[in-house]
C-alpha cells in the first residue's frame, strides 16, 4: 500500500521509545513513565485497591510486566484488552561473568535468551543493561541499570582463519559467543560500572538479571523512509503502539486493559509471563473493586476480547517460497492477522470477522498471515494468556523482516495503522 499520505511522526517516536528500552525492565519503566504523566494512578499487588468509575491505574509485577486500565464511567460490560511483551531475544550475563584468557584478555560469560540469530550479533558494539537487586536500609531493592557506553563486541573469527565461513558454521554460545571487554586490567569494571549507577557499594547487589544489547540505535531508511530499521521492534512496536492507544482512548462500556507480558521469548511460563496468573489476578481484582460477584465476573469475560499484538513475518524480498502462496503481509501494508490450524494463534472465525470489522471502521489496510504447511512456526500471547482468562480472541502484528536477528527491519507506516485500530477498539 502507498505511503504518500501518512508521515512518519509515530514511527519517529517510537523509535526513541525502543532506543530508550533497552531491556525488558526499561521498557516497562518507560511505559510506565507515560501513563504517570498522563494521571494513571500506580497500585501495588500488596495493597488494597480503592477503584473509581472514571479512574485510571496500573499495576506491576516483577519490573518487567505491566497492566494498565481505563474504567468507564459507567457500568461496565466486559473488557477490551491488549496483549504484547517487553522481551527480546539477546544473551544474558552469568553470575561471576568475568573470565580472563591467557593473562591478556577480559570477556563476560553469558547464555542465550531467547531463539536468536546469532550470527548477527558479531561484530556491533554491545553494552549491558537490566536490573541490579540491592541491599538496603528497607530491605531488598531493585534498581534499574544501563551502562550507556560501548563497551563490549564479539569478534567474528577472520576468513583467513576459517575459510569455509561464508558456507555456514554452526555456533557455539560458550566458545564463539562470548563478548570481549578488553584487557585484564579491567577486571572488577562492570560491577563497579553498576555499582556507580545504582548508586551503591559493590558489596550491596546481592542479584541482578543483566543482558547484553546492540548499541545501535533505531532509524527511519529507504528511499522515501518508509522503513523502520531497529533493534527489538520484536515486540516493543506494538508495546509502543497498544500504550499510546490506550492513553489516548475513552472508554464507554468496556473497561479498557493493556497488558505488557515479560517471558514471551523464553515460553511464558514465569510469574511475570502470560501463563501466569498476573492478567487474571488483575482482572479479577477490578470486578471485586468494582463490587461485582463471581458469577457477574464471569458474565463479563463472556463479553471481552483480546488483542495479543506481537510482530509477523512480511514477505522476505530475497526469499519468496518462504511465504505462504496466498497470504502474504508486507510492509507497509497495515495490520497483519495470524492464523493457525493448530491454534498456534488463537484467531478463529469470529476473531477474524471481528477484526477485519474493526480495521475497516478505523480506516486502516488489513493482511492475512499463515505459515506455509510445511513450516512449524512459533507461538504467542493469545494461546498462552486464555489458559488464565478465556476470552475472544485475535493473534495480530505488523510485518517485518529479519524477527530475532539483533537489528530487525518494519514498515515506518504501520505503526500509525495500530495506534488508530487499536484506539479504535478501546474507544468502541
Amino acid at each position: 500500500m502507498s505511503t504518500e499520505k501518512l508521515n512518519f511522526e509515530w514511527a519517529e517516536k517510537c523509535l526513541s521509545f525502543i532506543n530508550e528500552s533497552v531491556s525488558c525492565y526499561h521498557a516497562v519503566e518507560n511505559v510506565e513513565k507515560q501513563l504517570a504523566e498522563r494521571g494513571f494512578v500506580c497500585l501495588d499487588e500488596k495493597d488494597a485497591w480503592k477503584l473509581t468509575p472514571g479512574g485510571s491505574y496500573y499495576v506491576k509485577r516483577g519490573g518487567s510486566s505491566l497492566a494498565a486500565f481505563k474504567i468507564p464511567n459507567s457500568d461496565i460490560k466486559g473488557f477490551h484488552m491488549t496483549a504484547s511483551h517487553s522481551d527480546s531475544p539477546c544473551f544474558k550475563i552469568k553470575t561471576n561473568p568475568e573470565m580472563t584468557l591467557e593473562d591478556k584478555y577480559l570477556k563476560l560469560n553469558v547464555e542465550g535468551y531467547g531463539g536468536m540469530i546469532q550470527y548477527t550479533w558479531f561484530d556491533r558494539c554491545l553494552s549491558v543493561a537490566g536490573r541490579v537487586v540491592c541491599d538496603g536500609d528497607d530491605g531488598l531493592q531493585s534498581v534499574n541499570v544501563n551502562i550507556d557506553e560501548d563497551l563490549l563486541v564479539i569478534p567474528n573469527l577472520a576468513i583467513h582463519m576459517n575459510r569455509s565461513i561464508n558456507k555456514g558454521v554452526e555456533l557455539n554460545i560458550q566458545t564463539d559467543l562470548l563478548p570481549l571487554m578488553g584487557g585484564t586490567k579491567v577486571k572488577g569494571k562492570l560491577k563497579e560500572k553498576l555499582a556507580h549507577l545504582a548508586g551503591v557499594r559493590e558489596e550491596e547487589i546481592l542479584g541482578s538479571d543483566l543482558f547484553l544489547y546492540v548499541r545501535e540505535k533505531g532509524k527511519l531508511a529507504g528511499a522515501e523512509k518508509e522503513l523502520m530499521i531497529s533493534p527489538r521492534l520484536d515486540d516493543l512496536e506494538c508495546v509502543f503502539a497498544s500504550a499510546q492507544a490506550m492513553i489516548a482512548a475513552e472508554p464507554k462500556d468496556y473497561c479498557n486493559v493493556c497488558v505488557v507480558f515479560n517471558h514471551e521469548e523464553v515460553g511464558n511460563h514465569t510469574r511475570e509471563g502470560a501463563a501466569s496468573t498476573f492478567l487474571r489476578d488483575t482482572l479479577e481484582r477490578i470486578g471485586e473493586s468494582l463490587g461485582k460477584t463471581g458469577s457477574e465476573y464471569l458474565r463479563l469475560l463472556a463479553d471481552s476480547f483480546m488483542i495479543s499484538a506481537d510482530n509477523a513475518h512480511a514477505l522476505h524480498p530475497n526469499h519468496p517460497e518462504k511465504a505462504d502462496p496466498e497470504n502474504k503481509p508486507v510492509l507497509n501494508g497495515g495490520i497483519v492477522v495470524k492464523h493457525h490450524g493448530g491454534q498456534r494463534y488463537t484467531t478463529d472465525g469470529y476473531s477474524e470477522a471481528f477484526m477485519k470489522s474493526l480495521c475497516r471502521k478505523a480506516q486502516v489496510p488489513l493482511q492475512d498471515y499463515h505459515n506455509r504447511s510445511d513450516i512449524e512456526g512459533g507461538s504467542t500471547l493469545g494461546n498462552v494468556s486464555t489458559g488464565q482468562v478465556s476470552v475472544f480472541s485475535a493473534d495480530i502484528g505488523l510485518a517485518q523482516l529479519a524477527m530475532h536477528s539483533a537489528v530487525e527491519t518494519a514498515g515506518s507506516a504501520d505503526v500509525e495503522y495500530l495506534i488508530r485500530v487499536l484506539k479504535k477498539f478501546y474507544e468502541e
